[in-house]
């Protein structure tokens, strides 16, 4: 009797032990659907090489559901490279990356039925109107011609373009092209967006009407992947942003968070001509300067404040050199990109290197 208890206590204890081991299995199993739910887009250790050139050197990121992702960098910097691959476009050469748990080799229509896709350039036919665009790109999605008739319609009212829906897309201005580009993109209602720099060439105006409509695509629970050189545009629109550079991330994170790296303020010292202002250049040896030699201004990030700004204007006065402006300005995404690249990354970035000592 003593040993079929005591058997029965050990049978006893290994179905508990086996019932507390699949329990824990189970909930890591959750666990870890609920980590890759969260995230619409995962990747991790992405490289590829164009013959010898390497363009992404082993890259990891995630971008959470219902969020805008900026990756932010100069031309050549791997930006649009990703959404390729990211798009089904382009074979990673190594790498593991899901978007909505779809693997992008091995789960290529998976992934094309989940994404939208818009180019820097508009992929309009423009001898077709508007309307036969969205209609056009409706059929080859397969989608029924009522759904296709309603998302038409949803889709012109939501961009604004119903007044021009029945003319030649040739007849469209810069901005009503790209802003019909990206209705195209949504014909079938995609919950994943990938936007390669999509203001790009607008004016003012159109982009502000692009960015508005971004946001309503957001608050619809769109998750978007935007790739851009321009800071404001990412400052604006962006829950986190991915910093490129050289086929590398080097910093990720929100735009106040990426800002505080660089400091709290930035200088911006005015000089009084030409003459002084070429020496001062010279004098001031402060890390991240940035020079404007139209409008003499010497500018860096700041984490000294009041007493750095004497330090400086010390050394002008020692140096006889008269200042016309002194100006504080808290830190911007331009000022970010200078710290961590040395350049900036818009068209006046390019004509105006800077060289970190």
């Amino acid at each position: 009797m003593r040993l079929f208890a005591f058997l029965k206590d050990v049978v006893d204890c290994l179905v508990i032990k086996m019932g507390n081991e699949m329990k824990k299995k189970n909930n890591d199993r959750l666990l870890s659907g609920s980590i890759s739910v969260e995230n619409a887009v995962s990747v991790t250790g992405l490289k590829k090489s164009f013959k010898n050139v390497a363009v992404l050197k082993d890259i990891d990121f995630n971008i959470q559901k219902g969020t805008v992702v900026a990756l932010l960098g100069p031309n050549g910097a791997g930006k649009t490279t990703t959404v390729h691959i990211l798009s089904t476009l382009l074979l990673p050469d190594s790498g593991i990356i899901k978007i909505n748990n779809f693997d992008v080799v091995k789960e290529v229509d998976k992934v094309r039925s989940v994404i939208g896709l818009t180019g820097q350039y508009a992929a309009l036919d423009e001898y077709l109107t508007g309307r036969e665009n969205l209609q056009m790109i409706g059929r080859l999605y397969r989608l029924s011609y009522k759904d296709i008739d309603r998302r038409t319609d949803e889709l012109l009212e939501l961009f604004d373009l119903v007044h021009a829906s029945n003319r030649a897309v040739k007849t469209y201005s810069g901005g009503m092209r790209r802003r019909l580009d990206l209705a195209v993109s949504l014909i079938a209602s995609p919950p994943i967006l990938f936007l390669d720099e999509p203001t790009t060439g607008l004016d003012p105006q159109s982009r502000l009407i692009m960015w508005d409509i971004i946001k309503q695509l957001v608050s619809r629970g769109t998750t978007i992947l935007l790739t851009t050189q321009d800071m404001d545009e990412a400052d604006h629109l962006a829950h986190k942003i991915i910093v490129m550079n050289g086929g590398k991330i080097i910093a990720e994170g929100t735009s106040e968070e990426l800002k505080l790296r660089v400091g709290s303020e930035r200088l911006e010292i005015t000089v009084i001509n030409d003459i002084d202002f070429e020496r001062a250049t010279k004098i001031i040896r402060e890390d991240n300067l940035r020079t404007d030699k139209t409008s003499r201004k010497i500018s860096f990030a700041t984490k000294g404040g009041v007493r750095q700004l004497k330090q400086v204007l010390s050394q002008l006065d020692e140096a006889n050199i008269e200042v016309e402006n002194i100006s504080f300005h808290s830190p911007t995404l331009d000022d970010v990109f200078l710290t961590l690249t040395g350049h900036l990354t818009n068209a006046e970035g390019e004509n105006n290197k800077v060289g970190l000592s």
